[in-house]
């Protein structure tokens, strides 16, 4: 078998150190975590061999039934920031902040299992993750999680799919490292990565088109009109159901990923979480040259009130995302397609 060249997931967190030395407590997290994601990758090759892996079971902070892997890896996340310089997480699977070591300088917020509607059908799943400063916040047990995520010293996520990949962040770059299952070892395949400022290419869940608010209706229908249409050119559509996914596809090809808020009951804010899943998305996505949005504002700009805050998200190439925003900076009380959003949209020249 063929060694692979490239530099080590470790080798690349001591060049990060030695660049910052500020990032040392950062660097051993991310091996913390690294090596547990190396053990929920061989829990999800093994499929149902390892058991009904989408055996559902009590319910997750977010209302969702956890299935039997939603369990596995946050107990193997959990164990292995335990072992790391964090003093507090915030997970999905848990309802409330986790205390691990009060006297570590930092907090880790995180997805341990995303696209978990992916289990037991052979399809994607994966992990995302952001860390941040822990501060001290008196008798505010979220303290450390009510900042900007401008304050995120590092974010990444993995993939779960026919390859591994650790995607990862220290405000220096983006980067994707594959594992090496022969040795165990996460190797660096794409450095650096530049995020096209333009792709034709957009991710968005078309089965909630109905309930979409009227600027993203227009923009997904400009789109969908092709060449025929004010964008000028065709679109393809892609949507997997496991963020991470759509967002390492974003990485290396371009184009924008959607999750809106919409007018059903209890999806203003959408359902992706701001602290462990938008706001890594968005470090990560900046740190390669992409943008992201919820509509309004930038995202690392948002300050969560509470560990399980939900955030539209709009992510990805740069002139893409500016296009959805001009969408939105024309809504208006006469909603649906009225004289702004004509028969030649937005964007009409």
């Amino acid at each position: 078998m063929t060694k692979l060249t490239g530099s080590s997931l470790d080798e690349h967190l001591d060049t990060e150190v030695a660049r910052d030395a500020g990032l040392a407590d950062t660097a051993a997290t991310i091996r913390a975590l690294a090596a547990a994601a190396i053990d929920v990758s061989e829990t999800v090759g093994r499929g149902a061999l390892a058991g009904d892996l989408g055996a559902q079971g009590e319910h997750n902070s977010d209302g969702d039934v956890q299935k039997a892997l939603d369990v596995i890896a946050h107990k193997r996340f959990m164990q292995a920031l335990a072992e790391a310089p964090v003093a507090e997480v915030a997970s999905e699977e848990a309802d409330d902040v986790v205390v691990l070591n009060l006297d570590a300088p930092l907090a880790v917020a995180i997805d341990p299992l995303d696209g978990s509607s992916n289990i037991g059908v052979g399809m994607v799943v994966g992990t995302i993750f952001g860390i941040r400063p822990k501060v001290a916040g008196g008798e505010d047990p979220n303290a450390s999680f009510k900042t900007p995520g401008t304050t995120q010293t590092a974010a990444g996520f993995v993939v779960y799919g026919p390859a591994t990949t650790f995607v990862v962040t220290l405000g220096n770059g983006t980067r994707i490292f594959t594992l090496d299952r022969a040795e165990g070892v996460f190797r660096l395949t794409h450095d650096a990565l530049t995020v096209v400022p333009s792709a034709n290419e957009y991710a968005i869940n078309a089965s909630n088109a109905r309930h979409w608010e009227a600027p993203i209706k227009a923009f997904i229908e400009d789109c969908q009109r092709g060449s025929e249409g004010p964008r000028d050119r065709d679109f393809n559509m892609r949507w997997t159901a496991a963020l991470v996914a759509d967002a390492q596809r974003v990485l290396i090809r371009g184009g924008v990923f959607l999750y809106p808020g919409d007018n059903r009951k209890g999806y203003a804010q959408g359902r992706l979480r701001l602290l462990y899943e938008t706001a890594p998305m968005a470090f990560l996505m900046e740190q390669a040259g992409g943008a992201a949005t919820d509509g309004q504002g930038r995202i690392l700009e948002l300050v969560a009130s509470k560990i399980h805050e939900r955030s539209p998200l709009v992510f990805g190439s740069t002139e893409e995302v500016a296009c959805v925003a001009k969408y939105y900076d024309g809504r208006h009380p006469a909603a649906g397609r009225s004289p702004l959003f004509g028969q030649r949209g937005l964007m009409r020249s």
